[in-house]
């Protein structure tokens, strides 16, 4: 099981007196050793919950391979990506397979996705993620949130985008991990 922090600060916006500021930081510094000992299953439901239980269910599902489940809790962009990427390494090779059909693989979890999926966990194992890092809410603007990973042998946090799109939270691996080309 992984550890699941729960504490954000007050962003100073200058607007606050120095005191309340204080007072907020004290205060947050006081319950911080209780929140770093909780996990999961033990978090009271809050806003933040729907947000770690989204992203957790994508990295379960993916070492789980439910490849259809995992689809759903993409983003649109991740999806759109993956799926043009499958696209052009298919039309490299002179397959026919258009879009629409890659798309429906994907979603059904299919031979593409498992194809597809099969590539990226040769490179990945989510259970790093899902056993070996430390997991905290960072900022939640609306329709968008981070979660903090942080794997136990790194000093430095990764940062999982998750979006609320189609009445749900999704994860963002690409607008999280991909690096230009």
């Amino acid at each position: 099981m992984f550890l699941l922090t729960r504490f954000s600060l007050l962003a100073g916006t200058g607007r606050f007196l120095p005191w309340f500021s204080s007072f907020c930081l004290f205060a947050a510094l006081l319950v911080a050793p209780f929140c770093l000992s909780l996990n999961a299953s033990e978090l009271p439901k809050s806003d933040s919950a729907p947000i770690l239980e989204a992203a957790e269910s994508v990295f379960q599902n993916m070492a789980g391979g439910d490849y259809s489940a995992l689809w759903k809790g993409l983003s649109a962009r991740t999806q759109r990506a993956i799926a043009g990427s499958v696209f052009k390494a298919l039309a490299k090779e002179g397959n026919p397979a258009t879009e629409k059909t890659i798309n429906e693989e994907l979603a059904k979890g299919g031979q593409i996705a498992r194809e597809y999926w099969g590539g990226y966990l040769s490179r990945f194992d989510p259970k790093t993620v899902l056993e070996e890092s430390r997991w905290s809410v960072g900022e939640v603007v609306k329709d968008r949130a981070i979660i903090l990973l942080r794997y136990r042998k790194s000093e430095n946090d990764a940062k999982l985008l998750l979006f609320f799109e189609r009445g749900g939270w999704k994860v963002g691996l690409h607008e999280s991990f991909h690096t230009r080309e």
